[in-house]
């Protein structure tokens, strides 16, 4: 190792108020700060405790301490006769709820995803699944379309939501990801056209592209979805394949109400197109606003076909989710499947089939989470923001923000050197566009949001972020 820090240097970066009690911990909450804003690299050497308790004009033992406060969070590594030298925590170490560390382990705050953190009921299913769990080793341990016990619980939600469903009309799939996956490759070909919303999920598009197919991007307005943009679309292109998310829309959060499903389901019978309904979201309303039908609740012929998920609701590392179509299709995607992964795995469905039995305490939980750290969000995009604009979502997860330049990149690269990683607008368009716009997810708690928000507004001043001060007119 051949990068170090003196005392003075580490000093200089160091913003502790000399007041601050106790110090120990202020010195080594600033010191883990420089590590999260990339302004202390890792695997950098430190000053020996004596040396920077020399420069910090404080008692050796509050040095000490705070580093072996940093080495507890993992933020410090040492060894006899080699010092200590700064390190990011192993998220497994510090527990899976620890909101600093994202999914790529690299310490930002993880903003650029939208997954929310496991409900207080998971466990219990966790639980409940393991006594029951044994039973099933009596059999071959794979199911091609899915557990019966988990195809039930999904077909009797639909039931409870207005759309009769059997259990042969369900699929469960290693996540919602798979779902779409097997679907494209199964509807798609190269050179196919493929209509998608713009915004819309990105690995959609990913998956779409992997099967050659032509994208055909359809604008959905802030106001919402303008249908007959949708169905001109549909018509002109010719497309036998569309992909949408008609509930909760990631990444803008608009809820298509009943008239509109109604209408694009009809314009998919009249241009032969076959509708992929994405319902990741659907069961995660905030606000008042009534329960919109299924989208194959307008159909007659078998032409949507709708795609679920645990994660959202749930937790992403259970990795279920299912396919809601025509028995015939279930086989068909069945046949498919065996050449990917055979089937899902029996715990996770076990413990996705028991979380439905409980399914509204879970909604009711992610009720009161979400809508506070919605508002928590909006309070702080609106106080260091002030001129990104965007309009409140009665549910899912996520803001859909429109900044004031064309500077969506920009933003998201000069955040990640502040400790906030994002997702900015083309990673959810076609060809580059919507630099104009960011997703911000509230998923995360309210005090994570609050201090990603003020990271962002630090890092954004040369991209178009206007302070406060300079939006008051001058009398």
């Amino acid at each position: 190792m051949d990068r170090y820090l003196s005392a003075p240097q580490l000093a200089r970066l160091l913003e502790v108020p000399p007041d601050a009690r106790p110090y120990y911990k202020a010195l080594a909450e600033a010191v883990r700060g420089l590590i999260l804003d990339g302004r202390l690299a890792v695997r950098v050497r430190v000053p020996a405790e004596r040396h920077l308790a020399e420069a910090l004009g404080v008692s050796r033992t509050t040095v000490t301490t705070a580093y072996d406060r940093l080495r507890e969070q993992g933020y410090l590594e040492s060894r006899q006769g080699s010092g200590s030298w700064t390190a990011l925590p192993d998220p497994a170490a510090l527990g899976a709820d620890n909101p600093w560390i994202s999914p790529d382990h690299d310490g930002l705050l993880p903003l650029h995803t939208a997954a929310p953190p496991a409900p207080a009921l998971l466990g219990e299913a966790i639980a409940e699944a393991g006594r029951g769990y044994h039973r099933y080793a009596l059999g071959m341990g794979y199911d091609p379309i899915g557990l019966p016990v988990l195809r039930e619980a999904i077909a009797r939600r639909y039931r409870e939501r207005g759309l009769p469903t059997r259990p042969d009309q369900i699929i469960v799939t290693t996540g919602a990801q798979q779902a779409i996956h097997l679907l494209m490759t199964l509807f798609a070909g190269p050179g196919d056209p493929v209509l998608v919303e713009s915004p819309t999920y990105p690995h959609a598009i990913d998956v779409a592209r992997m099967r050659g197919a032509r994208l055909v991007p359809v604008g959905i307005p802030e106001d919402g979805w303008h249908l007959d943009l949708v169905t001109c679309a549909m018509r002109q292109s010719a497309a036998r394949l569309a992909y949408v998310i008609p509930d909760f829309h990631n990444p803008t959060g608009h809820l298509m109400g009943d008239e509109d499903r109604a209408e694009l389901v009809a314009a998919a019978r009249r241009y032969d197109t076959t509708l992929l309904a994405d319902e990741t979201w659907a069961e995660l309303a905030l606000d008042d606003v009534g329960s919109p039908a299924p989208l194959a609740s307008f159909d007659t012929d078998g032409r949507v076909v709708g795609i679920g998920s645990a994660s959202k609701l749930w937790w992403g590392g259970l990795r279920i989710g299912w396919v809601r179509g025509t028995a015939a299709l279930v086989r068909r995607l069945a046949m498919l499947r065996a050449a990917v992964d055979i089937a899902s795995p029996v715990f996770e469905q076990l413990v996705v089939a028991h979380l439905f039995g409980r399914i509204e305490e879970t909604r009711a939980e992610r009720r009161r989470a979400l809508g506070a750290s919605r508002s928590a969000l909006v309070a702080a995009l609106r106080e260091e923001l002030p001129a990104w604009t965007f309009t409140t979502p009665p549910g899912g997860g996520s803001l859909w923000v429109r900044l004031d330049a064309p500077v969506a990149s920009a933003v998201a690269e000069a955040a990640a050197t502040r400790g906030v990683r994002l997702a900015p607008g083309p990673w959810f368009g076609v060809e580059g566009t919507l630099e104009r716009y960011l997703r911000l997810p509230f998923t995360q708690p309210a005090q994570i949001l609050e201090e990603a928000v003020r990271r962002i507004a630090g890092s954004a001043a040369p991209y178009g972020y206007r302070p406060r001060e300079a939006l008051t007119p001058t009398l």
